[in-house]
């Protein structure tokens, strides 16, 4: 009989606990979810730096989950192999504190929730898993057709429907960056 693998610690237990902080938020109708799992301007409450990092557990709602872990999910466990799980959960940190923090300063009247930014984290890193020394892969090109297809440029600009556009395109960053460097290229 065939065990069950943990195989992708820090990806799955992302995923469990964005779950858990999904089934919080409905029994506590939304008060844990504010309390702890969004970043908003606030930096007088001892919260303010939990939030910082809870934030990236939070989702509006099941339909908001599924997106973000499904990605998260299929992306997160090859790179968790080809990078390690210290690597991975820095990474993720990483993008959780940056995204809090600039929301924060250029947002100040709204709150951030969700795993968005640390999913096209994933996705840019992903496109830099076979980089050779001293080449910038092209499969960079996820960046271009994403910003151009979702209208990602023009949403942060004219749109106003609770997508935080702005913190997708900060993820990117943060994945790109951090892609950089982190990688271990191929000669």
């Amino acid at each position: 009989m065939k065990k069950l693998q943990y195989n992708s610690p820090v990806i799955l237990t992302f995923f469990f606990a964005s779950l858990f902080v999904l089934a919080l938020d409905a029994i506590t109708g939304g008060a844990s979810t504010l309390a702890a799992f969004c970043v908003y301007r606030s930096p007088v409450s001892p919260l303010f730096f939990v939030r910082l990092f809870g934030h990236v557990l939070g989702h509006s709602g099941i339909q908001h989950f599924l997106g973000n872990m499904t990605l998260l999910l299929v992306l997160g466990p090859p790179l968790e192999e080809k990078y390690g799980s210290k690597t991975l959960l820095v990474g993720i940190a990483f993008t959780a504190v940056t995204s809090g923090i600039l929301q924060c300063i250029l947002f100040p009247n709204a709150a951030l929730l969700g795993a968005s930014g640390i999913v096209f984290m994933l996705i840019m890193l992903s496109s830099l898993a076979g980089m050779k020394s001293g080449q910038i892969p092209l499969t960079l090109l996820v960046a271009a057709l994403y910003l151009g297809d979702h209208d990602q440029v023009y949403s942060i600009l004219f749109v106003r429907d609770n997508v935080a556009n702005f913190m997708h395109i900060v993820g990117g960053a943060c994945g790109t960056a951090f892609g950089f460097a982190v990688a271990k290229p191929r000669r």
